[in-house]
């Protein structure tokens, strides 16, 4: 099949949005399907995300996509994200009938409110609801996550989980050569991904705990709690090998987010051997029950403590259970959602077709030759 990714956040942004984007894309890729990514990184103009400089976005490549979805002539069209690409691309399938899927990523209502608290939530949400309830169907990461849109309106949804990969995240890469955490007082308390004010770690930094905290990754809040918080250490951002070994040599991870749909390192570090220590909303609540890997409560402090007595092998059995496989295989079972569009899309892609042949374009190009000779008689 066919298939066009049309995404806000790609390469070289680094976050589990990214890191699930770029893993299903691959595996579909390896299955024989021909897929099209767009994204910011492809030579676009871009700009800054407000409050967030390292996102960049494309506001501007409108032209551009219009004329690589006529082009590529896709059989299925996915639009990851609400950004300026993303509202390009649902703009497009409207005009020309196409149908489309979306897939919730992030509680972006919460993270407006948490970067800009004047603005409402029920405004964010009225945005990225009509957004989303636009396309056929709109693919979120845990059942949990289908109950919480579902009593605000969002509608056609489906429950997209996400994977780990086993080969990168697992306990062979601890201590091997040595301990990334050579010389830090035990045990080390662990928590990877943005250091971003909607990610809460404060949450984390502030409670006591004996050993050391860690931070690994980096973001718009790294230089004020790097200030506030002397004695937590702050890695910066890893990658690949490197960290896979910062996750395998810790104790504990802590996940104190409470925006996040899903928590894409809470299997990475499972996978690495790690209990979990997280408080009981979207993402853990899924994920974590009867697994014996981790430890859910509003006491984040005390669940810390108790994941700390876990057995690291239940974490490891646990996180066997996701795998990018059959993550992409649900993901293409979605693709294609039944429901009508305006017109006919199998019209409106041979229409598409002929609009981007050599033919047309030639077709096209005399005409206009023979419009300017005729003009200078």
């Amino acid at each position: 099949m066919k298939i066009l990714l049309v995404t806000d956040a790609w390469h070289p942004q680094i976050n589990g949005v990214v890191r699930t984007l770029d893993q299903t894309v691959s595996k579909l890729r390896l299955q024989g399907h021909d897929v099209e990514v767009i994204a910011p990184s492809d030579g676009y103009f871009t700009l800054p995300l407000p409050t967030y400089p390292d996102i960049r976005l494309a506001p501007f490549a409108y032209k551009d996509v219009k004329r690589r979805m006529m082009a590529f002539g896709p059989e299925a069209i996915h639009i990851a994200t609400e950004g300026p690409l993303g509202q390009m691309a649902k703009f497009l399938c409207h005009k020309w009938a196409m149908p489309f899927t979306t897939s919730y990523h992030t509680k972006f209502p919460e993270y407006i409110k948490a970067r800009i608290p004047l603005i409402p939530m029920s405004w964010s949400y009225r945005f990225v609801r009509g957004f989303h309830n636009a396309g056929g169907r709109t693919m979120v990461t845990t059942p949990s996550m289908v109950t919480f849109l579902q009593t605000r309106g969002f509608t056609r949804l489906a429950p997209w989980a996400r994977g780990v990969d086993t080969v990168l995240f697992n306990p062979d890469k601890k201590n091997a050569p040595d301990d990334v955490y050579a010389g830090l007082e035990r045990p080390i308390w662990i928590n990877v991904g943005r250091v971003a004010v909607e990610k809460n770690l404060k949450s984390f930094l502030s409670i006591a705990l004996p050993g050391t905290k860690v931070i690994v990754g980096d973001g718009p809040q790294l230089a004020e709690l790097k200030r506030r918080y002397p004695d937590v250490v702050f890695t910066g951002a890893k990658f690949g090998t490197e960290l896979a070994r910062h996750f395998a040599d810790a104790d504990v991870f802590v996940f104190p987010s409470k925006t996040d749909t899903f928590g894409l390192v809470i299997i990475e570090a499972m996978a690495s051997g790690l209990p979990v220590a997280a408080y009981p909303v979207s993402g853990p609540i899924d994920i974590i029950p009867g697994s014996k890997a981790g430890v859910m409560k509003d006491n984040l402090q005390s669940a810390c403590l108790e994941a700390l007595k876990l057995d690291p092998k239940d974490a490891i059995k646990h996180a066997e259970k996701y795998s990018w496989d059959a993550v992409t295989d649900v993901f293409f079972q979605l693709l294609t959602p039944q429901y009508k569009p305006r017109k006919s899309w199998r019209r409106v892609r041979r229409m598409t077709r002929i609009a981007a042949s050599p033919y047309h374009v030639f077709k096209k190009s005399y005409r206009t030759l023979i419009r300017s000779l005729r003009g200078n008689r």
